[in-house]
């Protein structure tokens, strides 16, 4: 299931809908970026995100006998933490939110409380009465008070505090909510004044018409109706996907985004 969320990246597949496979994909500079970072990730890293029970061959045996190894036989001055949890250094990984350099899973969100002020039927509160005349009306401090249980009585009117209160989030200002900026102009891999063609065992080139018209070619396509364009998202979810599959296949856009078990 693709992650959900503004910040998610995408890209448009092209589809070989008789073959059932993804003959190539268009995507931007973000997306390039974030393919190319998997080549900096350190086999301990990649074997962290993955698990080491779905890694192929030997490397997760050898993750989990470092895991497991006591320190009574590791060397004076060696740090087992550094195997099992490498540095990444990439300047496409460090100007994003994880170590894939795509948007991490959503952090769980706290239940949002509610929070009750009061049932005001004196005119000043409403019309404002009372700004600078607070000793005029008795009840123009209510509106200093709010509670979170239901029916708690007003300190200064006495009446029972059943009204909601509008919560505002932190970050807005002048009517506008603050947004994430997505992607940092000079960083990453490579430039962001082309589309680039992404093969489906990720092999990458800048796009063209040209080059386009010569990929199909090379594909022998004969029936342009069996041909499907398909816009997918990639995110956190995803990306751990395309990691795994780079490792152990050479249709990796295939086996991530037409696999059946993917809902569409």
């Amino acid at each position: 299931m693709a992650t959900t969320g503004s910040t998610a990246l995408s890209m448009k597949l092209l589809i070989d809908t008789k073959a059932r496979r993804v003959l190539f994909a268009e995507a931007s500079k973000d997306v390039v970026d974030f393919l190319f970072s998997l080549l900096s990730l350190p086999v301990g890293t990649a074997v962290k995100l993955l698990g080491k029970d779905s890694m192929v061959g030997s490397v997760g045996s050898l993750y989990g006998s470092v895991e497991k190894l006591d320190a009574t036989y590791v060397q004076p001055g060696a740090a087992k933490d550094a195997l099992l949890h490498p540095s990444v250094l990439s300047p496409a990984v460090s100007t994003k939110s994880s170590l894939l350099g795509l948007p991490g899973p959503p952090p769980p969100q706290p239940q949002a409380k509610t929070f009750y002020g009061c049932s005001l039927s004196c005119g000043c509160y409403n019309s404002g009465y009372g700004s600078g005349h607070s000793g005029t009306c008795k009840f123009y401090s209510c509106r200093t008070y709010v509670t979170g249980s239901y029916g708690t009585y007003c300190p200064s009117c006495d009446k029972q505090m059943t009204t909601e209160a509008k919560l505002v989030p932190s970050g807005v200002s002048g009517g506008q909510t603050a947004q994430a900026v997505a992607g940092v102009s000079g960083k990453g891999y490579v430039q962001g004044i082309v589309t680039y063609t992404v093969m489906d065992d990720l092999t990458v080139t800048p796009m063209s018409s040209i080059s386009s018209i010569t990929l199909l070619n090379t594909f022998a396509v004969k029936d342009l109706s069996a041909l499907q364009e398909k816009t997918v998202q990639l995110g956190y979810d995803e990306g751990l996907e395309i990691l795994k599959a780079s490792l152990q296949s050479k249709t990796v856009l295939t086996d991530v985004f037409l696999s059946p078990a993917r809902k569409a």
